[in-house]
């Protein structure tokens, strides 16, 4: 069951009305029902793994909390089986793949072995918070849960459970233990994430990969003008479609009163690499520096260790993406970005203000976000291209040259040219009237809900917004061009 689908768009409404019917003290049991009833349609023997990475977290944190003199062989004991379920399910195909590649660089020749197994969804974004879990109990920074079904509930929360955000104890248990009472704020601040979501995700995302999808299949017939408006148009995509569903989940889980993390914060207005990635998959980045880049020493063991701590966490997080060279060089080419700002750029723009130059803001504001993207749209290829040497083709392509033709405009096509000024639009006009709106002051007021100019205002928007989407939606499944979100496969 996906969120873009007709059994979500039935199932949320009655599992919320379920909640806020039964007494307080059920209400767990039916939320972990309903979440691994979620789970299980895309396969019922799924339950089976998330139960295992329940019950094994689960036992070490009370373990740890019981027996601290053994608290590291607890530790490293649950780290060893859930990431080892991880590896086997998401990398052990790709280690033996590489492994013979290396191996057949001699003069030896050997067939990889066939690893047939299938990705379950979402066993990243629940191994990652699982883990959270555990080794803030080591730490001493949050207490064992010793409810059992609570827990399991944290783990397996249908909002956030095969894509994120990525929950720490601290923020979510607590919330799902609290009673929640139902309440018009709650509600209204809900439907706006949800259908802020499903414009992102129906409206842009979807629209944008019916070219992208288009160009990467003919790559070896396409022209420079469409690659990179492919290449800038996935960008598009990939965020509309990731913040969709965080969105998505964020406004499920908000009628029912939990605030899940926000997971992105205006990315395109970010004026240097590092704060590119501070507002982008935020809950990823967080777990990464505090379960991985702090450990390793951060940046306070010297100019080197920095360096190569930066260097190892964006690697680590590109392949956290997916069981693929072009995910790992993807990182690394972020990786080696940052480094350099903090080895040049960061160095360059203290010593700019020292001279009383604004590079903070107005125009060289702007250049410098202009410059951010142009660096890291291209990454994009790396991100969309199946292998390597599709990721090869498209950079070979996209370098080639712009070819004359009578159809172009400056070497993009017509059609690409209206698919990007469409979908920046789009995403322009909702994330002005609905993302910003939100965000900065969540959701107005319950008393501000009264008044008809602001009841009025938001039921137009409301009905304006459904009616794109449902428009939309109904384009795509007459195409077949109905998608599942891209961090599925993660």
């Amino acid at each position: 069951m996906t969120f873009n689908s007709w059994q979500y768009l039935a199932f949320l409404p009655v599992t919320v009305l379920a909640y806020f019917l039964l007494p307080h003290k059920l209400r767990w049991v039916l939320l972990l029902a309903a979440s691994y009833f979620f789970y299980m349609m895309w396969n019922p023997w799924l339950a089976f793994l998330i139960l295992g990475t329940t019950v094994v977290a689960y036992g070490a944190a009370l373990a740890i909390k019981k027996v601290p003199k053994h608290k590291k062989l607890f530790l490293v004991l649950t780290l060893v089986v859930c990431l080892g379920v991880l590896f086997g399910f998401k990398y052990l195909s790709f280690a033996l793949n590489s492994v013979v590649d290396l191996i057949n660089l001699f003069p030896i020749h050997v067939q990889a072995p066939v690893v047939d197994i299938i990705l379950p969804v979402g066993i990243s974004f629940y191994t990652f918070q699982t883990l959270s879990y555990v080794i803030d109990v080591y730490r001493g920074d949050f207490e064992p849960e010793k409810h059992f079904g609570y827990f399991a509930l944290y783990v397996s929360y249908f909002p956030q459970l095969v894509a994120g955000p990525i929950e720490t104890p601290k923020i979510l248990l607590p919330q799902l233990k609290e009673e929640h009472h139902f309440n018009t704020e709650d509600l209204v601040a809900g439907l706006r994430h949800l259908l802020f979501g499903f414009l992102l995700k129906v409206a842009i995302a979807d629209i944008a990969g019916i070219y992208v999808n288009r160009v990467f299949a003919s790559l070896q017939s396409a022209g420079t003008g469409e690659i990179l408006a492919a290449v800038v148009l996935f960008g598009i995509q990939i965020y509309c479609d990731f913040n969709g569903y965080s969105e998505i989940a964020i406004g499920s889980a908000r009628i029912m009163g939990v605030k899940l993390s926000q997971n992105f914060d205006d990315p395109f207005m970010a004026t240097s690499m590092s704060d590119l990635f501070r507002r982008w998959h935020m809950s990823l980045q967080r777990w990464f520096r505090y379960y991985v880049y702090i450990p390793l020493g951060g940046n306070r063991k010297g100019k080197f260790r920095h360096v190569l701590n930066t260097i190892i966490v964006f690697t680590l997080c590109g392949l956290w993406h997916g069981a693929n060279w072009t995910y790992v060089l993807w990182g690394l080419y972020a990786g080696v970005l940052i480094v350099l700002e903090i080895l040049v750029v960061f160095p360059l723009l203290g010593q700019a203000k020292k001279k009383g130059i604004p590079v903070d803001n107005g125009v060289f504001a702007w250049i410098r976000r202009f410059l951010i993207w142009a660096m890291f749209i291209p990454s994009s290829i790396l991100f969309r291209s199946a292998n390597i040497q599709q990721a090869g083709l498209a950079f070979t392509r996209l370098f080639a040259g712009f070819q004359p033709d009578g159809n172009a405009i400056l070497g993009f096509s017509v059609t690409s040219l209206c698919y990007v000024l469409l979908a920046a639009l789009t995403m322009e006009l909702s994330y002005h009237y609905v993302y910003r709106g939100p965000r900065k002051s969540d959701i107005p007021s319950e008393a501000s809900l009264t008044q008809p100019t602001l009841v009025a205002k938001e039921a137009v928007l409301a009905l304006s917004m459904v009616a794109i989407i449902a428009a939309t939606w109904a384009y795509l499944l007459s195409h077949g061009d109905v998608s599942t979100f891209a961090y599925f496969q993660f």
